[in-house]
């Protein structure tokens, strides 16, 4: 029960890893805001699990909406110990020579701007608090080149330079801010990348099952996450924690060499 009496916010909650991280916080004994654009999922999950969770709809590239769900955190819940800026969409592909600025400027809005507004609104209350614990969803895709879309990696790799830079400010008023790096995971985003289609969560488990033996799920990212902001990491500041089997960040070329003696 590391999260009994503590209230998270989870932006992106509706679904995917965002789901997972809201169903891991009220199993500890949490109570979760969840925000995110599916009113839909988002309310049928709220009302599934009970009198600890609220659902709010929020467009976290809109500075009023993320303000107005940290307020309604404190408001309904009683305050805010813990964001999760969670909520990605994989934006814009193709080559840069055929990227238009309007979805390049919205991907970078979606991927890395609500990171900020997320730290600036979250802070604002855990800073005056005097504690707090703030863990940003990068992906494999922003420790590493060539494994994403280049609004995304960019807007990925950003995410990890503001993670750090945001602990060293935030450190001295007692709130952590660290991030994940999750490789292909069975969701909504990697289903659109391995099927385009969002719900095609059949065939990326089935993929995932055969390259590590079975498929990581949301709740496998939770674990790291719902880690990160616990007390338990309470040294742990600035972190960026790859979770990808080592089947991504580190690259797989030199695995020939181990796979027997060589002269």
């Amino acid at each position: 029960m590391r999260f009994d009496g503590k209230v998270s916010v989870v932006t992106g909650g509706a679904s995917g890893i965002g789901e997972g991280i809201v169903r891991r916080l009220v199993a500890e004994g949490g109570r979760c805001l969840i925000a995110d654009v599916q009113e839909d999922r988002g309310r049928a999950l709220a009302q599934e699990l009970g009198e600890a969770v609220r659902f709010v709809r929020a467009d976290v590239s809109v500075e009023a909406d993320v303000a107005a769900l940290v307020d309604a955190a404190v408001s309904e819940l009683g305050g805010l110990d813990c964001l999760f800026n969670n909520a990605g969409i994989l934006g814009v592909t193709g080559s840069l020579v055929d990227t238009s600025r309007e979805d390049w400027d919205r991907t970078m809005a979606v991927l890395l701007t609500s990171v900020f507004l997320g730290i600036k609104h979250g802070a604002r209350v855990m800073r005056a608090q005097g504690s707090g614990a703030i863990v940003n969803t990068a992906s494999t895709a922003g420790v590493r080149g060539g494994l994403g879309p280049h609004a995304y990696t960019a807007a990925k790799h950003a995410v990890v330079g503001l993670t750090e830079s945001a602990a060293v400010e935030l450190m001295p008023a007692g709130v952590r801010v660290n991030a994940i790096a999750p490789g292909a995971t069975v969701s909504g985003l990697t289903a659109t990348v391995v099927a385009g289609d969002p719900t095609a969560l059949g065939q990326v488990e089935e993929r995932l099952a055969k390259r590590f033996g079975r498929p990581a799920l949301p709740a496998d990212v939770a674990a790291a996450a719902v880690f990160l902001a616990s007390d338990e990491a309470w040294y742990v500041n600035g972190a960026c924690l790859v979770i990808d089997a080592a089947s991504e960040v580190p690259g797989a070329k030199a695995r020939r060499y181990f796979e027997g003696p060589t002269c």
